[in-house]
């Protein structure tokens, strides 16, 4: 395979047994497997706009698995599978299915008690679940889209994540927001995300 990875910060490496896992050969640059990538997410997106997903539904780990799955199996073979190697980013590989359990138990007490407002609920699930980084990569394009089917199931529209941002630095405005959110401060993130 022939994969020029270049990693320049914000994503995640991956190791020799992970980058072959690509199914899709002749991917030369990260460009090339970016347009991969972003064309087997847009057809998830295509598949789950017709469906109706509610909150419960959304709040486990199949769908978790599954989402990514939607998301990444044309390109990888270990598309909806949770890593098993230590990232620059996550919890420890082992810990992977507890914090998730955790994390979606206290979504549903959360949601059912009414304990944020629809975006911010939203924007910590996102955020915690990027925190814990169940799978090799994609990780925030996945815990994005299940904010925005998550944000949608509640009624409300899905984020735009800076899409509408006049700031030229889309990407470094996102990092920013994650690290305020990683000390507890939501606010920016729920900010950018209506952006």
């Amino acid at each position: 395979m022939g994969l020029n990875w270049e990693f320049t910060g914000g994503e995640t490496e991956l190791d020799p047994d992970e980058l072959n896992g690509l199914l899709i050969p002749l991917i030369a640059t990260r460009a090339d497997l970016d347009e991969y990538e972003q064309a087997n997410i847009q057809k998830a997106r295509i598949g789950l706009a017709r469906r109706r997903i509610t909150p419960n539904l959304l709040l486990s780990e199949t769908f978790i698995k599954r989402l990514h799955k939607m998301m990444y199996a044309d390109v990888w073979k270990w598309a909806g599978t949770f890593r098993k190697t230590e990232k620059n980013i996550g919890v420890d590989p082992v810990h992977i299915a507890v914090d998730l359990r955790q994390l979606l138990d206290d979504a549903r007490y959360q949601l059912e008690h009414d304990t944020f407002s629809p975006d911010e609920f939203a924007i910590r699930l996102k955020h915690r679940l990027v925190s814990i980084h169940c799978f090799v990569n994609g990780n925030g394009r996945h815990a994005r889209l299940f904010a925005d089917l998550l944000i949608k199931s509640l009624g409300a529209e899905p984020f735009t994540w800076g899409a509408f941002s006049e700031m030229p630095d889309v990407r470094e405005i996102y990092f920013t927001a994650l690290r305020k959110a990683d000390r507890g401060d939501v606010k920016p993130m729920m900010v950018f995300a209506r952006s």
